[in-house]
């Protein structure tokens, strides 16, 4: 069991995108703690806001494996797919997942307005999905932190 844990901690292949996820969670905290002047726990580990912690994720990966492997390989065809799907639905679906839950956050606050009791655990998150700019910075993140797991930077 403890050879197991060895190589998984050990394979900058899985280690690479983690640390791209990890880095993007604390950036995001930080800039939403900035720009809002309060700390919210939520931001370590939540969807949406700048930097796209996916586009990190999945970015990294595609760079360690190009490095890796070569980008004329499976390997890197695989990657390659897998960022531009995660990618496109952080900005499409999810984006308006998250503006359809404004929405619903209005009328819910309406409501309570009005006097209708609306329970804590049926309010939606509206940090859900990305703008481009928050993907494309997600995405120059993830690109750095593999240069930096290859090598080739630090």
């Amino acid at each position: 069991m403890a050879n197991f844990f060895y190589e998984l901690f050990s394979n900058e292949i899985v280690m690479c995108p983690v640390s791209a996820w990890v880095t993007a969670q604390l950036l995001k905290t930080l800039i939403y703690t900035i720009t809002y002047k309060e700390f919210n726990k939520e931001r370590l580990l939540g969807d949406g806001g700048m930097p796209s912690s996916h586009s990190a994720t999945v970015m990294s990966l595609v760079t360690i494996v190009g490095f890796t492997y070569g980008v004329s390989g499976y390997e890197f065809a695989l990657a390659g797919i897998l960022a531009l799907i995660t990618m496109h639905d952080a900005m499409g679906v999810r984006r308006e997942t998250g503006k359809q839950a404004v929405v619903i956050k209005n009328l819910a606050e309406l409501f309570e307005e009005m006097g209708k009791d609306i329970p804590d655990d049926e309010k939606l998150k509206v940090f859900v999905g990305h703008t481009p700019l928050q993907v494309i910075m997600g995405a120059i993140l993830g690109v750095i932190v593999g240069c930096v797991f290859y090598g080739i930077i630090g």
